[in-house]
């Protein structure tokens, strides 16, 4: 009697169909793009955060709020394409799809 794959009911051991690869190479280019954008994002985020500490020294402790918001953002974006690229997701995030 032959195992099957718990996530599709393929057989253990056959390859995926053509259409599989396709998704998984597409997924991959996706995958990399993000990881791309993840860097950039970090390059930001240090960018950012400098100077929100300098408004910060300059205004006795108060904050930027739009800088602030934009962390936000950014967080937001950062965790959905962490969950792309560990396949906890398929939802890309932007500029694939909305921000929110």
């Amino acid at each position: 009697m032959a195992e099957h794959d718990h996530l599709d009911g393929r057989i253990r051991g056959e390859r995926p169909e053509p259409e599989a690869r396709d998704g998984l190479l597409m997924r991959l280019i996706f995958t990399v793009l993000i990881a791309i954008l993840i860097n950039l994002a970090q390059t930001v985020l240090v960018v950012v955060t400098v100077i929100q500490f300098v408004i910060m020294l300059l205004h006795g402790g108060k904050p930027n709020d739009r800088l602030a918001e934009f962390g936000l953002d950014l967080g937001v974006w950062i965790a959905k394409a962490v969950r792309y690229q560990t396949a906890g997701s398929d939802v890309k995030p932007w500029p694939w799809t909305d921000l929110d």
